[in-house]
């Protein structure tokens, strides 16, 4: 195995907590960004391979920021895991235009942000990896996250098409779906429900908001075993354009 720089965004929590975990344990180096990095500055302080840094997605200057940090820092970036990401719970017609703005700012303009500020540094050296932690919901959507569903195709589509684009000059691109692990992507930090709540459906998108309020503390299984899954994709020569990832 060898060792790589690793930038992940959404670095503070669920998935992408454990996934900076792994990846030092593994010997790698990592950039790891949140919107308030304190937390990481706090528990990192010491670590001379990890370096948190601010990083709103949604900030393209941020983005841009974080990415010149990584390279002063450690000299380049091998690999983006962009992870940062959450839930809009709701009917698509109950979810207002600036729920819907706000999603897409985060869950698919933050990824693609992110992705045109690591890329020019991936391309001078003709290698590299991005990987997009995506979910099922981008193949099959659900009543009450349509909205959210949506960001997920539309990073399934983008991430096809860099993939193609990439491949001529040594980069790789991986979109990453994550089936029924526990994570804290169903708590309030990281999941947010419409405001209008509309009574002709709430046997289906209401059925979705009862489900995410019951789910989270029984989830399945440990992000854990998604980041280890990441690393191992790490060190994979020809690595897929789509990954699906499931406890079983």
């Amino acid at each position: 195995m060898s060792s790589k720089v690793v930038l992940i965004t959404g670095a503070n929590r669920g998935f992408g907590e454990s996934i900076v975990e792994q990846s030092l344990a593994r010997g790698h180096s990592v950039v790891a960004t949140a919107p308030d990095p304190q937390a990481l500055v706090e528990r990192y302080r010491d670590h001379p391979a990890a370096l948190p840094v601010a990083l709103d997605v949604t900030d393209e200057a941020q983005a841009h920021a974080a990415a010149m940090a990584a390279v002063d820092r450690f000299g380049r970036i091998d690999v983006l895991i962009n992870n940062a990401g959450y839930v809009l719970i709701g009917a698509v017609e109950e979810a207002s235009g600036k729920e819907i703005e706000a999603i897409y700012r985060t869950n698919v303009f933050g990824v693609l942000a992110v992705a045109r500020a690591v890329l020019p540094y991936m391309r001078r050296r003709r290698t590299g990896h991005v990987i997009n932690v995506c979910s099922v919901g981008g193949d099959v959507a659900h009543a009450g996250c349509g909205v959210y569903c949506s960001t997920r195709s539309a990073v399934e589509a983008l991430t096809e098409a860099l993939a193609q684009e990439l491949k001529p000059v040594g980069i790789h691109v991986t979109v990453v779906a994550p089936e029924h692990f526990h994570t804290n992507s169903l708590d309030p930090k990281s999941l947010s429900a419409s405001s209008r709540n509309i009574q002709d459906y709430r046997t289906s998108a209401g059925a979705m908001r009862q489900l995410a309020a019951a789910t989270q503390p029984t989830q399945a299984s440990d992000p854990a075993k998604l980041a280890a899954a990441l690393i191992d994709l790490l060190d994979t020569p020809n690595p897929p354009t789509r990954l699906h990832l499931s406890p079983s």
